[in-house]
């Protein structure tokens, strides 16, 4: 289908303006009065027809320019071209209401055609209207200073107020607060965050101003690249589309050629002229592909924008027909079924209460930045206990930590340690033995004469992760777990999970040889969580990056990302995929069944020219409108 108006891809305004349905309803407009006054008796026939004369380049004034330059310029011949024809060949016949009503229907079906696409590209490009216009810059005396959002680069410090959206990506350097990411992420639940922590361009600040350093330019942000990849997504094609659109530029020259022989025919087998020439037109008319031609389009731009607003980059329309078609779904483990970060997941007090043992274990742990002393500084700040003062800390290499209170020496580490230092731990032998089973980390905190309580800590699952392998078991996929981790912890990960088989202990090499075998049984998703599996996501027929924004990288590593750290979005974005290919098949077994009706009533006379034109341009709107449906995922597809 050709597009009658690329020049008004911006245009944001009611559907009465837009230019092409403008002309289209001006058109209709005189052609309408027209009939309406001949009707009445108050204008001769030829006034009827004078309506009708000036409504036909009114109407035609987009398309039909349009039609042309692909003529000239590109050397196709399009759609367009059947409808010139046809309108040619209905004036020619002296059939002018007919030809005016073609010209209009044709107009208005490509002018809804065209705001479809104008408004799926506006509601993605929308999103910037979420990031401010301003931004409150702190100059070098401390002052805020209003200045153009537009302005800021990367280094400048600004104050987001409570309530205001952050006019671009930044590092937050004070107050702590909690932030709705929904324009980028998609995530509908506010994130807290404090000093250190990534925030992103038109997220809504919560209740306590923070101080933000930029980290991008307005131009460079997280927002402003997602809504530029969905926009070049849009203009991908994907192997469906690309075979439509080349049967589209024969199939139009066969159509043309056929009714020039029917217009040729009646002269040298001494026919009725008239009557095969109006023949000819309907053919122009009924077996112009239109509804074919648009139906993958329309479904592919509105998938891609849906997904866009959900926080799910897909970076284009080939990638949208993977995932309508991926038979398994091959995981990373760390970072993706699990957090990729330890938890504390038990305590075991000995002497004291838990809030004494989490005391000590985050006082001896303060000044460190390992995974496991962020665990337990985290399950302290959860239950707000403070932790106890410590001096003359220091890391005992591959055992543990140590640090003074008053006169005690406190030591957390390693079941080992304590064993090293004369202590008994029998007593407690088989629950430690348990969790070392459940392939958690173990830690004692104690002195050199007693142990006060043991800590268990591993990197745990997510929340949502059962459900969506559930999610995806109902939907006829196979899963599969691809993991550098050893064997029994994956294997009893995969058993919680439901995850149908394991391929533990590889290397980045190892997941690319394990995803081209799985390929050998059907298409196969591999998720990852970015940079660390980039090899086994370009390997994978689609890739699917975990937790995107803000990382340059990870949006680049894979065919789709989920810019939320959320593993739920997988299942959104595989119903995307089916529900847009559902749509687009529902829409070519529709436009071919037109065909194949409208073509032969036509050639065979049982349908008139106005008949051919309400069909075949009502189809092109139902095509239009079923295609949005694949902006919305199905709860099941």
């Amino acid at each position: 289908m050709s597009s009658c108006c690329t020049s008004q891809e911006d245009f944001d305004g009611p559907w009465w303006r837009f230019p092409p349905l403008r002309n289209a309803l001006a058109a209709g407009a005189m052609a309408l009065a027209g009939f309406a006054l001949y009707s009445l008796g108050w204008i001769p026939a030829d006034g009827a027809t004078l309506a009708y004369l000036l409504a036909i380049p009114v109407g035609a004034w987009y398309w039909a320019r349009e039609a042309l330059e692909e003529l000239f310029h590109e050397r196709t011949i399009g759609i367009g071209i059947l409808m010139l024809a046809a309108t040619l060949g209905a004036g020619i016949l002296g059939l002018w209401e007919e030809a005016a009503a073609l010209v209009i229907l044709y107009a208005f079906a490509e002018g809804v055609e065209e705001l479809t696409f104008a408004r799926t590209r506006r509601a993605i490009r929308a999103l910037l209207d979420l990031a401010p216009k301003t931004a409150h810059k702190l100059d070098g005396n401390g002052e805020t200073v209003t200045v153009p959002a537009d302005t800021l680069k990367p280094g400048d410090r600004f104050v987001v107020h409570p309530g205001e959206s952050l006019p671009t990506d930044g590092v937050i350097v004070e107050g702590e607060s909690s932030l709705d990411e929904s324009p980028v992420t998609g995530e509908s639940m506010p994130v807290d965050k404090g000093p250190g922590d990534k925030v992103f361009a038109a997220s809504i600040n919560g209740p306590a101003a923070l101080v933000v350093e930029a980290t991008a330019a307005f131009a460079d942000n997280t927002l402003s690249r997602i809504i530029h990849l969905v926009e070049e997504a849009q203009d991908q094609k994907g192997r469906a589309q690309q075979w439509m659109e080349r049967f589209g530029r024969r199939y139009s020259p066969v159509v043309l050629i056929t009714a020039i022989g029917m217009l040729i025919a009646p002269w040298a087998f001494d026919l009725d002229v008239l009557l095969w020439s109006e023949r000819a037109v309907i053919l122009l008319v009924a077996a112009a592909p239109c509804a074919l031609v648009i139906s993958l389009p329309i479904a592919m731009s509105a998938g891609i924008s849906g997904a866009g607003k959900r926080g799910i980059l897909i970076k284009g329309g080939a990638h949208l027909e993977h995932l309508g078609v991926i038979r398994t779904v091959a995981f990373d483990k760390t970072g993706t079924l699990t957090y990729g970060k330890p938890r504390v997941t038990d305590l075991l007090a000995i002497e004291g209460d838990e809030a004494t043992l989490l005391g000590i274990a985050a006082g001896l742990e303060q000044h460190s930045e390992h995974p496991l002393a962020r665990a337990i500084h985290q399950r302290a700040e959860e239950r707000a206990i403070a932790p106890r003062p410590m001096r003359d800390t220091k890391a005992l290499t591959g055992a543990g930590v140590q640090g003074r209170e008053d006169d005690t020496v406190w030591y957390l580490g390693k079941p080992g340690l304590f064993e090293n230092m004369g202590l008994d731990i029998t007593l407690w032998a088989e629950t430690i033995r348990r969790w070392q089973e459940e392939a958690k980390t173990v830690v004692l905190v104690g002195t050199e004469a007693r142990i006060v309580g043991i800590l268990a800590l591993q990197d745990v699952l997510r929340e949502n992760a059962p459900q969506v392998i559930a999610g995806l078991h109902a939907l006829g996929i196979r899963t599969v777990m691809l993991t550098g981790d050893n064997e029994a912890t994956a294997r009893r990960i995969a058993r919680q999970l439901g995850i149908d088989d394991v391929h533990a202990g590889l290397k980045p090499e190892d997941k690319v040889a394990a995803v081209q075998k799985l390929q050998q049984s059907g298409p196969v998703l591999m998720v990852g969580d970015g940079v660390n599996d980039a090899p086994a996501l370009a390997a994978a027929t689609c890739g699917m990056a975990m937790g995107a924004a803000g990382t340059d990288a990870a949006i680049e590593a894979a065919d789709i990302a989920l810019m939320a750290d959320d593993l739920g979005k997988l299942l959104e974005a595989m119903r995307l995929g089916r529900k847009a290919r559902r749509v687009s098949y529902q829409n070519i077994v529709f436009a071919i069944l037109i065909l194949v009706i409208l073509i032969p009533s036509g050639v065979l006379g049982y349908i008139t020219i106005a008949t051919a034109v309400l069909v075949h341009e009502a189809s092109e709107l139902l095509a239009v409108a079923n295609g949005l449906r694949a902006a919305h995922p199905d709860r099941e597809a």
